[in-house]
């Protein structure tokens, strides 16, 4: 069996290393920038505290700001127009996985023109030609795209999120500052962590998974037991929020390459048909379905209790693996996570349509378990 395993070519990380942005535009030759973020952290200032480095360094720019925390096919199009606007020779992302993936999928479509409709990107797309060079400043620790090459984009027209993968997508540069993470509400501290835990857990597990990719997803299981309890509870503290930050990013590295499953495939249509945060819904989903997972992932659970902190000592395998359930599903309690799918507005009803999307989505064939659209439709009622 032959292993992929792709990553950017340079990545920057520690307090302050937005300053480190002047350095890497003059290497790669580049004059104007599209500024991807977000309306909310223009407002709050923390898109600033990247741009002021731009500024002082006399650095061309324009903002692109119309992007949705659950982006769209049309805030893709509208960024490509102001690109194209613009005269920019490259995109600076500053945000979550949103602004992260829609300078994705700008990038791929200004670089692919014949893929201007957007929504034929959907799964593996035979792009040929790479993004123009994105550099990607997170100000979240959990979705880890500043170093994946995947991106979600919502078709609004079929409500759907697009799971896109191609190796073209991925940012030239990452710049991982945590100073930029200081300002992200509790709220979004915990869904963002857990969304990060997630992609350690499910890439660890995947079908795709080996020996490269357990040793990321181990180290970001464990950074992430250790530190997301202080990032959510203890916001201004350096050592939560910088153990984050690189958690995140060590998580993606690996599910990256070798693949995520259920929790992504069943999450996915939480967001794109009742808009619910990505990292919310992967964070309510997990502890149970690691629970169905588990007669495929005895051993690797045991491994997973083990790194969170769990003494197994006397315990069966299965009683080990269940102790990673229950590790998982308290680390989500203590940080405040919802609990019941009815927690955010959806019913019984509602859960064909859910089924139906997850069993389709790109990520469920990743799953150790195989699984039928009953069994989907079994395991939101769980969580209902």
């Amino acid at each position: 069996m032959i292993n992929r395993f792709i990553l950017n070519e340079v990545s920057y990380f520690g307090a302050g290393a937005r300053k480190q942005l002047p350095e890497v535009l003059a290497r790669l030759n580049l004059h104007k920038a599209l500024v991807a973020t977000d309306k909310g952290l223009l407002k709050v200032g923390t898109a600033k505290m990247v741009t002021d480095v731009l500024d002082e360094a006399g650095f061309a720019y324009d903002i692109y700001s119309e992007i949705k925390p659950n982006p769209t096919v049309t805030n893709v199009k509208q960024g490509v127009d102001a690109f194209k606007a613009s005269g920019a020779d490259c995109i600076i992302a500053i945000g979550g996985g949103s602004s992260m993936d829609t300078a994705k999928g700008i990038g791929i479509v200004v670089a692919n023109p014949e893929f201007a409709d957007v929504v034929s990107l959907e799964g593996c797309a035979p792009t040929k030609n790479k993004s123009v060079p994105i550099i990607a400043l997170p100000t979240t620790a959990g979705t880890g795209a500043e170093v994946t090459i995947n991106y979600v984009i919502i078709d609004e027209e079929n409500q759907k999120k697009m799971v896109c993968v191609d190796p073209n997508d991925i940012p030239a540069v990452a710049i991982v500052d945590p100073e930029l993470m200081y300002s992200l509400p509790k709220g979004l501290t915990a869904a963002t962590g857990m969304d990060a835990l997630t992609h350690a857990i499910e890439g660890y597990i995947t079908k795709g998974a080996w020996v490269m990719s357990d040793m990321y997803e181990l180290q970001a299981i464990k950074m992430i037991a250790e530190n997301l309890p202080i990032a959510v509870e203890k916001p201004q503290n350096p050592v939560g929020r910088e153990g984050m930050a690189l958690a995140q990013y060590i998580a993606a590295q690996a599910f990256s390459n070798v693949g995520l499953g259920l929790v992504h495939g069943m999450a996915h249509p939480m967001g794109s048909l009742f808009d619910v945060p990505h990292g919310v819904a992967n964070a309510l989903l997990l502890p149970t379905i690691m629970e169905f997972n588990m007669p495929c992932c005895i051993e690797k659970y045991g491994v997973i209790a083990r790194t969170m902190g769990v003494d197994t000592t006397g315990m069966t395998a299965e009683e080990a693996a269940q102790a990673a359930c229950d590790a998982v599903k308290a680390l989500a309690i203590r940080v405040g996570i919802p609990q019941h799918l009815s927690d955010l507005g959806i019913k019984e009803s509602d859960i064909p349509a859910l089924a139906a999307q997850a069993i389709a989505d790109v990520c469920t064939p990743g799953n150790p378990r195989d699984v039928t659209e009953e069994q989907i439709v079994e395991l939101y009622k769980k969580v209902l």
